[in-house]
């Protein structure tokens, strides 16, 4: 299975614990990202957060040699943003916060985006088609279905809105590491890759562009961005493959609707 490490029964309530607690973060996060403060600003209180008030570890600091607690991607910042302080938020950004959270030896990893009051419809209908397809990718999963089919599902919404996918970037296998096998990417075929089985725990994170899905690496070597400076927007949850289908281990209290029974 391609060294993909299926999780026993304790592993995954520890996976369970790590993913409430990022929620928690998320949840209180929601009352700190607002226009006027500084990207910087919400890396500190994340961390200070995690690490006080969670007593656990933001896992990203530190992860090769990634010096803070999380990726702060605005507007036409694809993936891996690096906080600043000297960028505050505008009221029409958008912003995509990822941090990962570790406790008890195993970590999870989210995303979520944050739209400011004043963006434009163009921006908020790329986030919600990206969060859309993010969650077609979810529904699809299953034992017995494949990676091919989660990639399938994204790539199906995401452009019928007229959108297309970052392919440099996918989803990962997550547990006692940040990264483990499999490689989960946002677009596919149906019936193809590696079937899914109980015990898989992995993350899907869509990155969307408005326009073209070409990116590039700026000069800090982790800021990644659009070449043709049109927005793009990712979220990113935490997955579980059950013996019946799916478990969000990083779902947020204001998503619980979205979950099929």
């Amino acid at each position: 299975m391609n060294n993909v490490t299926i999780k026993s029964a304790s592993e995954i309530q520890r996976m369970r614990q790590s993913g409430a607690l990022l929620a928690q973060v998320f949840e209180a996060l929601d009352k700190i990202v607002k226009p006027g403060i500084s990207t910087m600003a919400i890396n500190d209180w994340v961390e200070t957060y995690i690490t006080d008030i969670l007593n656990a570890r933001p896992a990203s600091k530190g992860q090769y040699d990634y010096p803070y607690a999380l990726n702060a991607s605005v507007n036409e910042v694809v993936c891996h943003g690096m906080p600043s302080a000297h960028y505050h938020l505008k009221p029409a950004d958008i912003i995509n916060i990822d941090i990962t959270l570790e406790q008890n030896g195993y970590i999870a990893d989210s995303s979520k985006m944050y739209v400011m009051p004043e963006a434009n419809p163009q921006a908020r209908q790329l986030v919600d088609s990206c969060y859309d397809a993010l969650w077609q990718g979810i529904n699809a999963i299953k034992p017995g279905a494949t990676l091919g089919d989660i990639g399938y599902a994204i790539q199906r919404i995401a452009q019928k809105a007229g959108y297309s996918i970052v392919r440099e970037y996918c989803g990962h296998g997550i547990g006692q590491e940040m990264h483990e096998a499999p490689q989960v990417m946002h677009f596919g075929r149906q019936g193809e890759g590696l079937v899914l089985t109980p015990g898989m725990t992995f993350t899907i994170e869509p990155m969307i562009n408005q326009g073209k899905p070409r990116v590039k690496t700026l000069k800090d070597g982790w800021t990644v961005v659009t070449r043709d400076k049109q927005l793009s927007a990712q979220w990113e949850h935490t997955l579980l493959v059950t013996h019946t289908g799916v478990e969000v281990l990083t779902l947020r209290s204001e998503e619980t609707h979205r979950v099929e029974p």
